[in-house]
């Protein structure tokens, strides 16, 4: 595995192996990896020839000050992982490396980012948009990977993908859980133990509101998704929202799409949790 910290450097030797006929495949990080990002990557080893994996924590989105700084930052431990992976570049850049002039740019991705995490996180998907499309023309990758735990912003860089024409397939990974359901992320490193123990009921109840949909409104599954986590002292529910898989809107009733997920934001004291569950989707 070859590690590089300079963007110019990157764009040749990732130039030299198109040159060479080779596929490339990026999966984007933040580092603090585990189970998720390595599915991702032995994903991209399948599918292509030479697999890049950035680690990168990108300022420009976060909202919040306090969650940009305490993000977890575990570079050595991560290198050391991926050592052990399919992975054959790593590029581990600064800020100055990603932006060596401020981004200004600005995407409208209509009413996709105006909802859930857009909502609540406003200017997130903005700056997801800013550092994905950079790589995107420093990696030039033939295929991009992204976990579909982050059920939102793989529908903005699908959409940012198909806005800017950028000749890359966008490949979903599955979401990976621990034993006991909860969804991985390097979020998680930051629950203490309780927060741990009461973090599962939130896939749990997600779990158990899939059947009802079939003797209850769409109205009452969200009461009691919301009803039966926040019996949790340790957990409260930012949103949770039952949209139309494609345009991310709210639904009324289960009839209006084919296409149904549940996205769900939850808060233990200052960590921030997310998941999601398809309820419905017609092939």
């Amino acid at each position: 595995m070859e590690i590089v910290t300079k963007s110019e450097e990157l764009k040749k030797m990732v130039g030299k192996h198109k040159e060479e006929g080779l596929t490339i495949g990026f999966v984007p990080t933040m580092g603090a990896l585990h189970q998720g990002h390595l599915s991702l990557i032995n994903k991209a080893a399948t599918c292509t020839d030479i697999v890049v994996v950035s680690i990168f924590v990108n300022p420009n989105q976060f909202n919040n000050p306090d969650d940009l700084k305490n993000y977890p930052r575990t570079i050595d431990e991560d290198t050391l992982l991926l050592n052990s992976t399919a992975c054959n570049i790593l590029y581990h850049p600064s800020v100055n490396q990603v932006y060596p002039n401020k981004d200004t740019r600005t995407f409208d991705f209509g009413m996709l980012d105006k909802v859930m995490e857009g909502e609540f996180r406003p200017g997130h998907f903005n700056g997801v948009a800013q550092v994905v499309s950079r790589f995107f023309d420093l990696v030039q990758p033939d295929k991009a990977f992204f976990g579909e735990k982050d059920f939102q912003q793989l529908a903005i860089i699908k959409a940012m993908t198909k806005m800017l024409n950028y000749p890359v397939e966008i490949i979903a990974g599955e979401i990976i859980r621990e034993k006991d359901g909860l969804a991985l992320s390097s979020r998680n490193a930051r629950l203490n133990y309780e927060q741990r123990k009461a973090a599962p009921l939130i896939s749990k109840v997600l779990m158990e509101s899939k059947p009802l949909m079939n003797t209850k409104n769409i109205k009452e599954v969200v009461n009691f998704v919301v009803e039966n986590i926040n019996k949790s002292a340790l957990l409260n529910v930012e949103y949770f929202n039952i949209v139309d898989g494609d345009t991310l809107q709210t639904l009324d009733k289960w009839s209006q799409s084919d296409y149904i997920v549940g996205c769900i934001a939850v808060f233990a004291d200052k960590v921030r949790l997310i998941d999601n569950l398809i309820y419905k989707k017609l092939l």
